[in-house]
């Protein structure tokens, strides 16, 4: 229930192929998102950008990273 409630609490930034997209500003540092992608999930560093904890598949990585490369400002 306190996942399901952090969750609720964390605004969606953006939601694309399957992949959701969560920024939280009262965060732990480095700057970083969170995604959801098919039940997994993970924390991605905004500068450099890279996956900082969690598994995704293979392909979703590149997603992220260009998402947030066009994003980035």
């Amino acid at each position: 229930m306190l996942i399901l409630s952090l969750r609720m609490a964390i605004p969606e930034l953006c939601r694309f192929h399957g992949i959701i997209i969560r920024m939280y500003s009262e965060d732990h540092p480095p700057p970083h998102f969170h995604v959801e992608y098919s039940g997994r999930e993970a924390q991605v560093r905004i500068e450099p950008i890279h996956v900082l904890q969690g598994r995704l598949p293979p392909r979703i990585p590149r997603l992220i990273i260009e998402w947030a490369s066009i994003h980035q400002e």
